[in-house]
């Protein structure tokens, strides 16, 4: 079964970095587009970055720019976000996405808290 795993989350603080990842499995992981979505409390989810098939397109959320890299490596099925001069307004719940036409899968979500 398709399965889409977040790690990387925690608590850090203001100015700090993470890194985190998504290990997809039950599906041709190359053949989709991927990208990372978060929702911060008593907001709606929204898009932070995503990264094309193969890689070679990346689009950020305006607010993330200069801040935050996606990355993925196909041999490993594994998509990543590293998240840099992080803010308090970065906190919420970090969700990875898989698309492909019309199939799009979710993983579970990591915690994200930025905070002093």
């Amino acid at each position: 079964q398709v399965q889409l795993v977040e790690s990387g989350g925690g608590l850090v603080q203001p100015g700090g970095s993470l890194r985190l990842s998504c290990a997809a499995s039950g599906f041709t992981f190359s053949s989709y587009a991927m990208s990372w979505y978060r929702q911060a409390p008593g907001k709606e989810r929204e898009l932070v970055a995503e990264i094309s098939s193969i890689g070679g397109n990346r689009k950020y959320a305006d607010s993330m720019k200069g801040r935050f890299t996606i990355s993925r490596d196909n041999a490993k099925n594994t998509v990543y976000l590293q998240m840099n001069s992080l803010k308090p307004e970065d906190t919420g719940v970090y969700y990875c996405k898989a698309r492909s036409g019309t199939y799009a899968y979710w993983g579970q979500g990591t915690q994200v808290t930025v905070s002093s």
